[in-house]
């Protein structure tokens, strides 16, 4: 089952999806689990503090918790994801610049040209 249309403008990648960024992002996916996380405990602090008939001190608390650790999850799958992503396109960057590609483009001798910057003639 697609929900979203799977086709491609002309010119676009297949890597690539109609976001823009790749395939595999699942940032869609992390919107509705962050919302349903902060939902869950909003709901769990709300039955605790009916059950106990208190002010809402689990309500609010488990809220923070949820948003805290939802957080440092995200920053430590976005950290994981930028590093395997530079790992990636150091790799692509290697394999396009060979040591033979390197020892082509050097220069064989010093430049010839002298250029008089300070005006002395």
């Amino acid at each position: 089952m697609k929900l979203l249309p799977s086709h491609l403008r002309p010119g676009r990648s297949a890597e690539r999806s109609l976001a823009g960024s790749p395939a595999g992002s699942d940032s869609l996916g992390r919107g509705m689990d962050v919302a349903l996380t902060l939902l869950a405990f909003l709901g769990i602090g709300a039955l605790i503090d009916a059950w106990l008939g208190i002010f809402p001190a689990f309500t609010i608390g488990l809220v923070v918790f949820a948003a805290v650790g939802t957080f440092i999850r995200l920053k430590y799958t976005y950290d994981q994801t930028m590093e395997r992503l530079e790992a990636e396109r150091l790799a692509a960057r290697r394999a396009r610049i060979t040591p033979a590609t390197v020892a082509d483009d050097a220069p064989t001798a010093a430049p010839t040209t002298h250029l008089d910057i300070g005006g002395a003639a």
